[in-house]
């Protein structure tokens, strides 16, 4: 077994024997100041599409749905890497982290060229499943064809940025993203409405802007890798060897999030072809609202990106009572901010909507969304943190469990409310409510139960060297 060299012990003693909001708070500040760069991302191309009219904004929006299964697809490799790695190094094992690292990294070039052609295949099915306008159907296929394209350069920043987060350094990341976000922010415009020498691309000029920013975050993460930046060395080579039991665990562990991700997205399909009956205006609005919840979905997510190193390095150290302890601290400080947010979205609905669109149809049916969402806002804050525990502890059926049935319980709902019910678009927006209220109740119960500790202890016993 290796040991730790002293430069990088900061971060890891934090996470073991720090004050525990000041551990919190080292990993999770950065962390969700990334993920809410993450949310630009899509707000600035949102801002400026949206500005094209309600058929673009219809596209950019439909699209997110299939960038949310690329997402899930890559957790696979994400969750288990975290959760192998944060282990290690709670362990003091920095031998078993390195090969971790560097298997996974051959795997990830793999798996990113499977995405890329999966993903052209299977984007106009995907586009037709929604029943969409033609007009939106065509824009969409462009948007995703340029985004699959650039699947290496996001499976890589993933791959870089688990092993930071799992070494317990989250700021280098931040510092990447930031780059990349600010390049966005000046490409999207010159290629969207074809500024001085750059051609007028429209929809696809944003896609095309996003890929660059991939490239870019890429890079530097990898010259900060090459620059030594971990508790470990790690050559980037694609050639090497592999142990694929290893390799299995890892997939095993990074599965359930992965699959739970993808069937989210493919109901959130079925729930646009719901919203497409009351027209464009009720997707662009189920878009709006899905961007505005991003304030509070990723400032969770990275209160969650921390909460899995912290469990993960915890039980490496065989300390799982201070993985509870911080787990649940996390929880009452995410709470406290939705609680925040919620206030606001229930006082200016409008306004938040208007931030963002100026179509009247779609400030009257999304300031309803905004309204109606503010009630669940808490609860999934606690399923998002909730997740983020099981994940470091590699205990991942839990979440899977709980999200598939409220995920798939969301297309009858939807249909039954909306349409049977004659609700309209808001019974679209109290089902997502509903079951998001539903799964942070039962993230919440579930984990206080303890049964991930006990799980664990055959789990950390088995070596995770390979053979």
């Amino acid at each position: 077994m290796e040991t730790i060299s002293a430069p990088v012990n900061r971060d890891i003693e934090s996470a073991l024997r720090g004050h525990p909001y000041r551990a919190i708070i080292r990993l999770a500040w950065p962390a969700t100041a990334s993920m809410l760069l993450y949310t630009l991302f899509s707000l600035v191309n949102a801002v400026w599409v949206g500005h094209l009219g309600a058929d673009p904004m219809a596209a950019v929006i439909s699209a997110t749905f299939i960038v949310w299964i690329l997402n899930s697809l890559v957790a696979v490799l994400s969750t288990g890497l975290v959760a192998m790695i944060s282990r290690a190094l709670g362990a003091g094992d920095t031998g078993t982290a390195r090969d971790v690292a560097e298997e996974s990294f051959r795997v990830g070039l793999l798996f990113a060229v499977l995405i890329t052609l999966i993903g052209i295949v299977l984007r106009g099915p995907l586009f037709d499943l929604m029943h969409l306008e033609p007009s939106v159907v065509t824009a969409g296929k462009k948007y995703m064809t340029v985004y699959f394209s650039a699947a290496i350069f996001i499976v890589l920043t993933e791959w870089a940025m688990g092993m930071f987060r799992a070494a317990g350094n989250t700021r280098l990341p931040l510092i990447a993203l930031s780059s990349g976000i600010l390049l966005n922010a000046i490409l999207d415009p010159l290629l969207i409405y074809g500024i001085g020498p750059f051609p007028r691309w429209g929809v696809m000029g944003a896609a095309v802007a996003t890929a660059i920013c991939y490239f870019v975050v890429c890079g530097v993460l990898m010259f900060m890798l090459r620059r030594g930046r971990l508790p470990f060395p790690v050559r980037i080579i694609p050639w090497g060897p592999i142990h694929w039991r290893r390799i299995a665990r890892l997939v095993t562990i990074g599965l359930p999030i992965s699959v739970a991700g993808i069937v989210f997205s493919i109901v959130y399909l079925f729930v646009n072809r719901i919203t497409a009956q009351f027209g464009t205006g009720a997707v662009a609005a189920l878009g709006v609202g899905n961007r505005i919840e991003s304030i509070n979905y990723l400032f969770a997510w990275g209160f969650s990106l921390a909460a899995a190193t912290l469990v993960g390095q915890n039980l490496g150290a065989k300390n799982p009572a201070r993985a509870r302890e911080l787990t649940f601290k996390t929880v009452r400080l995410v709470s406290a901010y939705t609680l925040v947010t919620s206030a606001l979205f229930l006082m200016f609905p409008r306004r938040i909507v208007h931030v963002f669109v100026d179509d009247p149809q779609i400030l009257e049916t999304g300031q309803h969304y905004v309204r109606i969402l503010a009630l669940s806002q808490i609860f999934m804050g606690w399923d998002i943190v909730f997740e983020g525990a099981f994940s470091g502890a590699g205990d991942t059926l839990p979440p899977m469990l709980v999200a598939i049935p409220g995920a798939l319980s969301r297309i009858p709902i939807a249909w039954a409310l909306a349409v049977a019910m004659n609700l309209g678009p808001d019974g679209v927006w109290w089902t997502i409510t509903a079951t998001s209220v539903l799964r942070g109740a039962a993230m919440f119960v579930w984990f206080s139960l303890g049964r991930w500790q006990k799980r664990q202890v055959a789990w950390a016993q088995a070596p995770l060297a390979a053979p």
